[in-house]
């Protein structure tokens, strides 16, 4: 039985089931999982292989019961949970499956890395910008480059990349420059992220865009671009949908930004004061350094110098070709400052 065509009832056993019973369900199903329910469904416990190999190891036997050898503190999402979400889950804990259990505890479905792999792929590739210095951020990057800042257990950049594959992105090409071979010595060719990385070396720094100039070739889908500092759950699926319907050249992503100014505010009309706004709030939309740019705006990236991908966007908007404005909702943050950096440790 493959992974993809294994039935959910095959995998589920009782708790009084021998490990050798156990270990035959896991075999045939090929998913390294068995689901241990109660005669209400209630799913008590998930065993994969090497729970069981622990067990043995501490001196159990192959007749012993299932129950206590399993993970009863298992991650599970309800009912309804997309199948984007729980491929995200997955990816960034690195599991292989994870099941659905309803408000009563009950098992309702499984949903395995295998089978959303392969029903998520998007033809687009992702551009991530990790080449620069991270100046601004002092001693932290004297030794290590700014995406590889860890967050948790994880660096930045890993973070991205896993967003990315989440959403179906499955070629990603990292830029590098400063400390790059401390960011390839980690991803290597991507295969343990479920996708093929690939490198862009910059031999001088390009800007927020000059490297994109550095593809092997030109996309026939529409291009993801990110900065390499940025923690975000926004949604790359959606981002794209948007970019398409619009018919784009290009798409920028923007973050609402309030700012509270402490002070009175004057509003003039020549030299007359027009009106007076006691300690205004303001509300920007600021570029949140997500974008994404057709393959005919790729073409233009002028190879072997400094670019601001901004330069290219203003090209755009001179042609009176439509820029999308993607006002995206999900958490955002720039690791930009230590302060920052800090604050991402708290969310």
């Amino acid at each position: 039985m493959s992974p993809a065509t294994a039935d959910l009832d095959d995998l589920i056993v009782s708790p009084d089931a021998p490990i050798l019973e156990v270990m035959r369900v896991i075999d045939r199903s090929g998913l390294e999982v068995a689901l241990v329910c109660d005669r209400q469904r209630k799913l008590l416990a998930v065993v994969t292989d090497g729970d069981i190999r622990r067990w043995l190891i501490k001196g159990g036997s192959l007749t012993d019961s299932i129950a206590g050898v399993g993970n009863p503190k298992f991650t599970a999402v309800p009912p309804g949970t997309p199948r984007q979400e729980a491929l995200r889950i997955m990816v960034e804990r690195s599991y292989k499956s994870i099941p659905v259990v309803d408000d009563r505890g009950r098992l309702d479905d499984l949903h395995t890395l295998h089978t959303a792999l392969l029903g998520h792929r998007t033809e687009s590739w992702a551009v991530v910008m990790a080449g620069g210095k991270g100046e601004r951020l002092g001693d932290l990057t004297k030794m290590i480059p700014k995406p590889m800042l860890p967050i948790g257990d994880r660096p930045i950049l890993e973070r991205i990349v896993q967003h990315l594959v989440s959403h179906g992105i499955r070629r990603i090409f990292l830029s590098v420059n400063y400390l790059g071979t401390m960011i390839e010595d980690h991803f290597g060719d991507g295969s343990r992220f479920f996708c093929k990385i690939e490198y862009l070396r910059e031999d001088q720094p390009l800007g927020t865009g000059g490297p994109i100039a550095l593809l092997p070739s030109k996309p026939t889908a529409p291009l993801v671009v990110m900065n390499g500092d940025l923690l975000t759950s926004i949604n790359i699926a959606r981002l794209m949908a948007f970019h398409r319907a619009g018919e784009f050249t290009a798409t920028v992503a923007l973050r609402e930004h309030v700012v509270k100014v402490p002070f009175g505010v004057a509003e003039l009309d020549g030299p007359r004061v027009r009106k007076l706004v006691e300690k205004p709030t303001l509300n920007y939309r600021i570029n949140a350094g997500i974008y994404v740019l057709s393959p005919d705006a790729v073409a233009r990236v002028p190879k072997g110098r400094m670019f601001p991908i901004t330069e290219l966007l203003e090209g755009c908007l001179q042609r009176g070709e439509g820029v999308g404005a993607y006002h995206m909702q999900e958490d955002w943050n720039d690791i930009g400052l230590p302060e920052e950096y800090a604050r991402a440790h708290q969310v």
